[in-house]
């Protein structure tokens, strides 16, 4: 096994995150050493690290001459960086793998003093693929969360009123604005924190990550796709529902039909040691087969903006797009992952369907982490 190194913050860092299960919002070291597993952090967050336990040996700044160094008058960069360079000495590491994101100004001064790096981020990757039991409580948590939000959305749009052929509640506008600030009240009273996430209309709905905007029609589609974050574990839930309000066109009820039974036909497919590229073969293969071009069914080079444009899934856990990848590209499934699986078909211009449930692969098979029907209409 490689020494390993990571410097960086547990907020942005789903590796530190992973080794060190809080929230800390400046940088800190973590390495292990000769199988031995060491934190370097300053006195603000030394009880809490400390009452980890385990076996992290927890070291202060001033183990690795931070007095001294401060005493030299660097600036703020500089000063960080040389105190890295005399904790990686002190614990001895010579040789070590970090991952892609480790900032390249540490890296060149470690480089300078004879200690090598090597990134490897599957390396890291893998390391996070099978959940821990809190990461696993942390994301069924995300997805209660979740669920709670979705519910609140419905009820948004059953008591809306159309006027001048628009949606109205209360007699103000009914916007992707306005649920969203309802869905971010509702993930927070259930202990998860929503910053980013999808409430799109209408011709909106064909493009993939487009958040939304606007006031919704009297008679339109509305796509939800949702991922907020536990707040105790900084684990993730992704989730997607399509629904429509007033008059549903002939073109979306089949849209919808098809990814249903899409999402089926991959779920049915999860297993430990089936390949993401096969699972995103046979969705592909399905809607093909019923007159929807996909990813696998286009001319090379071609820009595809309508039918099954993007891929079937991703691995979902400390960020909320992480290995394996259910697509074009991916990996061999194993128990533990936790994967998205979305399907949908679009059309660019028109609007689009898409569905998600978050699924746990178990030794058996597979687990749905989602709970919450599929219905089109309300």
């Amino acid at each position: 096994m490689p020494d390993v190194l990571i410097i960086g913050d547990s907020m942005r860092s789903p590796e530190l995150r992973h080794e060190v299960p809080l929230s800390i919002g400046d940088p800190f070291l973590y390495a292990e050493v000769a199988g031995i597993r060491h934190v370097a952090v300053s006195v603000l967050e030394l009880s809490r690290v400390e009452e980890l336990g385990g076996d992290l040996e927890v070291h202060t700044l001033e183990e690795f001459d931070y007095d001294a160094i401060i005493a030299r008058g660097l600036p703020s960069h500089e000063l960080w960086t040389a105190i890295w360079v005399s904790a990686a000495d002190k614990l001895g590491i010579r040789d070590a793998v970090v991952p892609l994101t480790f900032p390249l100004g540490h890296a060149e001064a470690l480089r300078t003093v004879g200690i090598e790096l090597r990134v490897d981020q599957p390396f890291f990757d893998d390391r996070r693929r099978v959940k821990n039991a809190t990461e696993l409580e942390g994301i069924r948590r995300a997805s209660r969360a979740v669920e709670a939000g979705m519910t609140r959305a419905l009820e948004l749009l059953h008591d809306a009123e159309p006027s001048n052929g628009a949606l109205t509640l209360g007699g103000d506008p009914l916007t992707c604005e306005r649920i969203r600030a309802e869905l971010e009240q509702v993930f927070g009273e259930h202990g998860a924190v929503g910053e980013e996430f999808i409430v799109s209309h209408g011709a909106q709905t064909a493009v993939g990550h487009d958040p939304g905007s606007g006031q919704i029609a009297a008679s339109d589609v509305v796509l939800f796709d949702l991922y907020p974050r536990d707040r105790e574990t900084g684990c993730y839930t992704d989730f997607t529902r399509t629904v429509a309000v007033g008059e549903v066109s002939d073109e979306i009820r089949e849209y919808h039909r098809l990814a249903r039974e899409a999402l089926d036909v991959a779920l049915a497919a999860v297993r430990p040691g089936v390949e993401g590229e096969e699972i995103h073969r046979q969705v592909c293969e399905f809607f093909y087969a019923n007159g929807q071009k996909t990813q696998l069914h286009k001319e090379p080079g071609e820009v595809l903006r309508d039918g099954y444009y993007h891929g079937t899934g991703h691995g979902v856990g400390l960020e909320v797009h992480e290995q394996p990848g259910i697509g074009r590209t991916g990996g061999t499934l194993v128990a533990g992952d936790v994967i998205a699986i979305e399907p949908g078909l679009y059309r660019h211009g028109f609007g689009g369907v898409r569905l998600e449930d978050l699924v746990l692969v178990t030794e058996e098979g597979a687990e749905v982490l989602t709970s919450f029907p599929y219905d089109l209409e309300l």
